[in-house]
């Protein structure tokens, strides 16, 4: 066992051990979801909006000041992405790399932490073979939870896996997007083969396909991801969509974000009814604006991490698999040198 004095790296990261691809958008019908579907495209439209910003109290409170404000009008440009008129589901195609080597840091710059991480990682590895981690990213993967906007309102989803010469089928509703309360075989069998990778127990990594339908109605509107446009004058849309070689397609990092959203473990779980979050180093949701797991609280990932990977025992085993889980997402987590 690592002494608690053990100094930390300055230099220390980790490559992530869950790899999706981009997500590709399809459309097709339900009765021939598995026989025919096409690429979708991004479509501009250019529309007249109105004034729906909130007003300063002045224009409020003046009748013709109002009307002289929502009088003007508030032209847009934007992309948008929907099916045929005669399809009525949209097809999300993807693939995702489960790899080895949480143990070994990509970089490290400090031998005596380096080998007191190893021993702790390998002892975790040992006890408790990823077992609860594979089947929470397992679970995630039979929900359909990375369809997002695409799974809000479909009548039906249904998700088809495969991997090493083996394929399920999942009727999606089935699994809550709430709570990994199930033991369904199917999600056991795919959860044993994410947990051997992550072990190391196999000699080449884990290749798993995922197609996942959704019936939304005919011709109804689909959601690919919406891009960051950090140079404003070239900005020309209000509304800026994903895609590659104009093939409507989801961010490799979005679909990242739905499988490793699996922190239950996070203070105020019950209290904040908002589910299990993704795993970050502070909890981060950034919709709501809220960071859950604080250094003040000591529930953050730097807290819990310094202890765990120096030889520290921690609190319990949710704040064991909660680090490990960060570090399957991977990132850059060295000591600074600044104050």
């Amino acid at each position: 066992m690592a002494k608690k004095d053990t100094k930390l790296a300055s230099v220390l990261a980790f490559e992530k051990k869950l790899a999706p691809s981009d997500g590709y958008l399809y459309g097709t019908t339900w009765e021939k979801r598995f026989e025919a579907a096409h690429p979708l495209e991004l479509n501009e439209k250019s529309v007249r909006g109105t004034i729906s910003n909130r007003l300063k109290p002045a224009v409020q409170n003046d009748p013709m000041k109002l009307n002289a404000e929502v009088e003007k009008p508030n032209p847009q440009k934007v992309d948008a992405c929907a099916l045929a008129p005669d399809e009525d589901t949209v097809k999300l195609s993807f693939t995702l790399k489960v790899l080895n080597g949480v143990e070994k840091p990509s970089a490290c710059n400090n031998a005596e932490f380096n080998k007191a991480y190893r021993d702790t990682a390998l002892e975790y590895i040992e006890k408790t073979g990823f077992e609860e981690l594979a089947r929470r990213y397992a679970l995630n993967i039979a929900n359909g939870r990375y369809l997002w906007r695409n799974r809000v309102g479909a009548e039906a989803v249904e998700v088809v896996v495969s991997a090493n010469d083996k394929k399920w089928t999942f009727n999606s509703f089935d699994f809550s997007l709430r709570d990994f309360d199930s033991d369904d075989p199917a999600v056991s069998e795919l959860a044993a083969l994410i947990a051997d990778s992550l072990c190391g127990r196999t000699t080449r990594p884990l290749l798993i396909e995922v197609e996942a339908y959704a019936l939304v109605g005919k011709g109804q509107e689909v959601y690919p991801s919406e891009e960051l446009v950090l140079d404003k004058t070239k900005k020309d849309k209000s509304k800026i969509l994903y895609a590659v070689k104009g093939m409507a397609a989801m961010h490799s990092q979005k679909i990242g974000n739905a499988l490793r959203t699996i922190d239950t473990w996070y203070p105020g779980y019950e209290s904040a009814n908002i589910g299990p979050i993704a795993v970050e180093p502070y909890g981060a949701v950034t919709n709501l604006g809220k960071a859950y797991r604080t250094p003040k609280d000591k529930a953050d990932f730097y807290t819990l991490f310094d202890k765990f990977a120096t030889g520290e025992k921690l609190e319990n085993k949710e704040q064991e698999n909660y680090v490990m889980a960060v570090l399957v997402r991977g990132g850059v987590f060295g000591e600074s040198s600044k104050d």
